[in-house]
This record gives C-alpha cells, structure tokens and sequence, in this order.
C-alpha cells in the first residue's frame, strides 16, 4: 500500500509526465505492482474512452479528470500481457500494444562504447529501426540529446503530438529510446525536444537514413533493405588492389546537373547508374566521384551544406536505388567516391545546429564552432559523442553502401583554428599553437578506422596548404589519408595557360616548381568544379586566344595533367569544352558534341584515359619520383617542357609546346638508340588540331645532346604535345 509520502510522489511524478517534463515516463506509465494489483496507465492526448484489452477482455480505464491520463487495475499475479484500445470523441477506435509495457532496446554495452566514441555501427542502434522486440513487430528510436528535457517521436502515427509517444533517457548517457510497437517503415517522424529552457523544437533524426523531399525536413522509417549486392568480385579485387601503383582517373559529377530527366526533373539513382556507366566506361575513367548525395536542404550548396550524414538525397531516390547505383557502376568495374563533409554543418533550424537547446554537435564559443565565411557550424570534434557521430558515418558509407572511397572537403579548414579568421578571431590551442588539436586527432583516426576496415578504399584529402604528411602513415606523425588534392600544382598550372603565350615564357616556373615537391605526397591532380564557378570562367574560358587556339590550349592541358605524376580528377562538362561556367540549375550543354572541335576535344579525353591505363610508366609510378625524369626543363625562352615518364627500362617521352608557333627539327636527348612513334598527338585533325606530325618512325640520332647520348629530331606542333613510344631497338 502506498503512503502518503508515496502518493505525494506519484502524484508529482504524473504531473511532470502530463506536463511532458518528465525524463523517464516509463516510472509512471504502462503496468506497475501496486498494492497487489496491477496498474495500468496511458497518456492518451485527445482521447475521450479507453479500455485494457487482455486476452480477450475490455476492462474499461479511468480518466482522470485534469489530465489526458487513463488508468486501470488489473487483478493478476503474472506481468499482464495486454494492449489498450482508444478512441476520440467523434472518431474511430483505434488499438495497439502500449508503448510503455516493453523494456529497454539499447543496451548497455552499446551505451558505454557510444559514451568513449568507439561504437563503429552506433547508425544500427542510434535511428529508427524496424525489428522485433519481446516478440512484436515495429519500431525502435534512440537519439542523443543529453541536455534535453523531455524527447518524444513524433509523426502522422499520432497526429504530431509531443506527449503521446514521450521517450525515455538511459542514464547519464544522454540517449532517449522508445519502441513503438506496430509502426512500420514508410513512416515520416521528427524529435520533438524539449531543450534545456524549455522551449519546443521539432528536430530531424541526426541519424535517418532516408527523408522528404526537400523544403519538407522529416525523417522517413527505412523497412529493412531488399538489395541483393552483385559485387562480390569487385570487392575481393578492391581487397587486393595495389592503387599505389594503379592507374587513378576519377570523372567528378554532380548528379542533379549532369543529365536531366526528360521532363527536366532529376534521373533517379538507377536510370543515372545505366547511363553514367556507360558514358564513363566509354570515356575510360576508371572511378566516378560525386559531389555531396547526402541528404540537404539546399539545392545551391550543391551537397556541401550537408543535414543527412546516414541518407542519400530523396531527389534521387530511396537508399535501395542508391545500393544499385553502386552496385551496376562496379559491374562495370567503376569505383564509386563519395565526396564527405565533416568539416561544417548548416544551421538550419529543423538539423543539428543546437539539437538540444545547447551547442551539442557544434562548440559553444563561435571562435571555434562557426564558419563565418560560409555561415556554417563546425563540429566538436573532441566530444566521444560527435567524433563516434562522423566516424559511424563514414564506416556507414563504406560498409552498408560498398563505397570505394571518400573525399574529405575541406580539410584545411579542420587543421587550422585560424583559417579565414582574423587576429583576435581564433583561440589557441592549448599549447598556443594554431593547430586543431582534436581535429588532427579525428583525421588519423578516421583514416586508421576506415582504410583498416576497409582495404582498398580510400580516403582523399582536399587540403590546400603546405601541412606535412597529409598522406603519410599516422605511425610516422601523417595524418593517414592515401591521396592528397594538388592545389598547388592546379593554381600555378591554370595561372600559367592563362597568360597569352607571348608572355608564358616569363612564367614558366609555373610548370617547373611542382616537380620539387611532387613526391613528398600522394598527389591527385584536381581540375574540378570549384575552379569553374563563382566567376572564374570555364576551364575553356580561362585560355587566352581565338576560338581555335582556346580549343588548343585546353588539348594541351589535359595532355600535360595526365602524363605529368600523380591520380588525375576532371570535372563533368570540362571534357566537353563548355564556354560557361558550370550551371548547377541545368544540365550539362550535350548539344556541343554536334560541334566537331568539341567532339574532339571529349575523344581527346578518352583517349588520354586510355593511354594511361594501358601504359605502365604513365601510372605505376605516380607517386614515385622513380617515375618521372626531366629531358628539359629549362627551355623557357620557346616555352616548351619535355620529359620522361619510367616504368623501370620502360618509358615514354612527353614534349610539350606551351606556344602557337610550330617547332621544327627541335632537338631532345633520348635514354635509348632507336626509332620513336608518335602515340598521341594532341593536335591530330582527330581532336579538330592542324594536324602537324611527325610521321611514322622518328630514328634517333649517334649525338650527345642534354646529357644523353642519343638524340631525336621532331616537330611540335603549335600549342601541342606529343607523347613517344621506343618503337624498335637499333
């Protein structure tokens, strides 16, 4: 029998459950022993009668009179196994097992390693999940919102009311979990929190895997996957893959602007497989990289500004057609990069900026938690929590959707406290140092977790500064990634092609610098959509020249960036000669490939690919300075490179004339006697150039010329480049 005591704190108990700020309503609601009976009691908002079924029984429940609380006693010895049955005023009744009769779904352990930030599959317990519990079919729900008052899941299944379904938190862990039995995938559902103030918000699961169309914010419960995989074989090859040594060539795509819908809508994940693969496996890229698919509010962030760290975008489709998406490119034996921003988050209301009422995901002090150049957030990167939150994400991406590797955006912004910041703007470490101590400190662990667990994938740093060991061991002091975006080698490349060619003679450092740090990383040479937006012109509107030697100049470029060291990165529409600037509202100007200069220029590209892959010394040594060797560097007064790309005693000659004006009998140094063919020409009538060659054999020549014994006659052709092959031995 309860005292008065007892009954005072009951009643103080139900008063908090009723006024939803009660952090454990399963204390009071559902079946309790009391007094040598069962009690029952419900939280039915809108109600007007409600009954116990058992068994095959109605006992009718109490209303109290002040509250939407309905209580019933059950006389019985063993736990009743019973559901409720409710209905409003003018409605139908409706019945289901209660919420508050079942136990706990997350368990402790899982609970421990999310609070040290180590639980690798935390998206399998954090979420919505359908599965069965105590023999009953439904959903589970956990969040994490340590500072919150009250949490509840809300959603059509009860009409959007906080109260209805109230979860509970475990602990001091700060995880709220409720299953709710009967509920099944399909489902639309938001958090409603309670933050530490007291003020209401309605919040996005941080960990969905599927949502609305956007503007709408909801998540959506995903039934469980029906995908069967197919890729057994790639992933065993992938496994064993020696990519250091492997030709790299990723064609960078943004799925919303590359092809439209004939409708103009966007191409749902499984008609974009179809016709991706076939473009680029005709074009001879061996990985495609997308820019952002998960989930965001914002069509023009192009993905950057990203809400839905566990969910490809719902404009392309559900998550089963993304698995074929990936599935059908590695058919086609197409690696799959996903481009992955940990470095900031929006501040949109309905995410994770503020989830409980405090800076959760993100720092309190704006020095360190916001990106005022982008009006983004940045993640605490020393909270266990946020750290397991991105980590999770990414084994999420690899694991469940077989990725083959990630793109880390921004990275320079993550290493530094005083990037884009003003003096007085930024807080020290705790050393006084500049660095992002905790972010340092993700990074190796997110490359050592990931390339562990995943052999063959990789991770790709886009950092553009000159920090060490970006792609170094994080045994030696690296930070861990396998690949490093080459910005430098990019910008002075871009800068170089830019001036008229008058003047390049007087730049051509710009071609020469790169190759005394080349190998201290594991470059990618990027040309990619940030240098063809925002007013920096086309990679064919940035050379200088009529329309032909424009076309020209941009040949020359991408001969340059795929026989010179390094994996290479083009972005869609840069292989079509496109005079605009990208436009992420339409799809790429196919209509140029009815132009014959622009239809040579992509049978440029795709032939460029082809070379090499196909050629050994092209690829295998490409982050080795073993690879590469000069013939002549310094010839800067006719502006013209030639060098040598080895695969042991194998190799090719690349010359390179950065100038419209046709070089005849121009001399090189060659490493062996013999005859040489030309095996690409940049300016063949093919890719729409003037079509100067040297013929079939070019025999060498018994004369020392650039520390070489043997020597080579050729003609260059105007803003050309030339690639040679040792055809037969003398």
């Amino acid at each position: 029998m309860s005292t008065p005591s007892n009954r005072a704190s009951v009643g103080e108990t139900l008063r908090r459950v009723q006024g939803g700020r009660h952090h454990d309503p399963f204390e009071i609601l559902g079946c309790h022993r009391e007094g040598g009976q069962w009690q029952v009691r419900a939280l039915l908002p809108g109600a007007a009668q409600a009954e116990v079924v058992l068994d095959s029984a109605l006992l009718p429940m109490r209303r109290d009179p002040d509250s939407d609380l309905f209580t019933c006693a059950i006389a019985s010895v063993a736990v009743p196994v019973y559901q409720l049955r409710w209905r409003s005023t003018q409605g139908d009744w409706q019945q289901g097992d209660d919420p508050y009769r079942f136990g706990p779904t997350v368990g402790d352990i899982d609970l421990h390693l999310f609070g040290e930030g180590k639980h690798q599959h935390i998206y399998r317990v954090l979420g919505a999940h359908c599965c069965e519990h105590e023999g009953v079919r439904g959903v589970r729900f956990a969040t994490w919102a340590p500072n919150a008052q009250r949490v509840s899941v809300v959603g059509d299944f009860n009409q959007w009311h906080g109260l209805r379904h109230a979860m509970r938190v475990r602990g001091s862990s700060g995880v709220w979990e409720l299953f709710l039995p009967g509920l099944c995938g399909g489902e639309k559902y938001k958090f409603e929190v309670c933050d530490a103030r007291g003020r209401l918000q309605l919040k996005a699961d941080p960990y969905g895997n599927c949502f609305e169309m956007r503007p709408a914010t909801a998540a959506i419960v995903c039934a469980p996957s029906e995908f069967s995989w197919t890729d057994e074989q790639w992933l065993a090859r992938r496994a064993a893959w020696d990519w250091q040594h492997a030709p790299i060539s990723i064609y960078e795509f943004h799925p919303a602007s590359w092809r439209r819908a004939s409708g103009g809508g966007f191409l749902n994940f499984r008609d974009m497989a179809v016709q991706l693969a076939d473009y680029v496996a005709g074009m001879g890229f061996t990985h495609v990289e997308l820019l952002p698919i998960t989930e965001h509010p914002l069509d023009a962030s192009w993905g950057y500004q990203t809400t839905g760290y566990f969910a490809p975008s719902q404009r392309f489709g559900s998550p089963d057609d993304f698995r074929f998406f990936v599935d059908h490119l590695h058919s086609r034996d197409i690696g799959v990069i996903l481009d992955w921003v940990p470095a900031h988050f929006p501040r949109d209301a309905h995410a994770l900026a503020r989830f409980d009422g405090t800076a959760l995901y993100e720092h309190e002090d704006p020095r360190r938690g916001e990106h005022n150049d982008w009006g983004t957030l940045i993640f605490n990167y020393g909270r266990n929590e946020v750290r397991n939150f991105l980590l999770a994400s990414a084994l999420y991406w690899l694991r469940e959707m077989h990725i083959d590797g990630l793109r880390v955006d921004a990275v320079a912004s993550m290493l530094y406290l005083d990037y884009s910041r003003k003096a007085g703007e930024w807080e020290p470490n705790r050393y006084g140092g500049r660095e992002n101590l905790e972010a340092i400190d993700f990074l190796r662990e997110l490359n050592t977790l990931t390339l562990g667990k995943h052999p063959g994938t990789l991770t790709i740093a886009e950092e553009s500064t000159a920090w060490p060991q970006v792609t170094r061991p994080t045994w030696v002091g690296g930070l861990g990634f396998s690949i490093k975006w080459n910005m430098g080698w990019m910008h002075d490349t871009l800068q170089y092609m830019a001036h008229e060619p008058i003047y390049r003679q007087y730049h051509h450092d710009q071609l020469t610098f790169g190759l005394m740090y080349a190998f201290t990383e594991n470059f990618l040479l990027p040309f990619s959509h940030d240098e063809v937006v925002h007013g920096k012109r086309s990679l064919l509107g940035k050379m200088p020249g009529d329309a032909w030697q424009r076309l020209a100049n941009l040949r020359l470029l991408f001969t340059y960036q795929y026989t010179y060291p390094g994996a290479k990165l083009l972005f869609m529409g840069c292989e079509l000669g496109d005079p605009d600037e990208w436009r992420h509202q339409a799809q790429l100007p196919w209509e140029l490939l009815e132009q014959a200069p622009h239809k040579g220029l992509q049978q440029l590209v795709g032939d460029l690919n082809r070379l090499y892959r196909d050629a050994p010394s092209l690829h295998r040594n490409g982050f080795d300075h073993n690879g590469f060797e000069w013939i002549d560097c310094h010839d800067s007064t006719q502006s013209v490179l030639s060098y040598l790309r080895c695969d042991g005693a194998d190799f090719h000659i690349v010359v390179l004339n950065f100038t419209p004006v046709v070089r005849r009998n121009y001399r090189i140094g060659v490493p062996s006697p013999g005859r040489y063919r030309e095996v690409f020409n940049s300016d063949s009538c093919y890719y729409g150039g003037s079509d100067v060659s040297n013929g079939v054999d070019i025999c060498s020549q018994p004369v020392s010329w650039m520390g070489r014994n043997h020597a080579i006659n050729l003609t260059l052709p105007p803003l050309g480049a030339l690639v040679l092959k040792l055809s037969g031995a003398e």
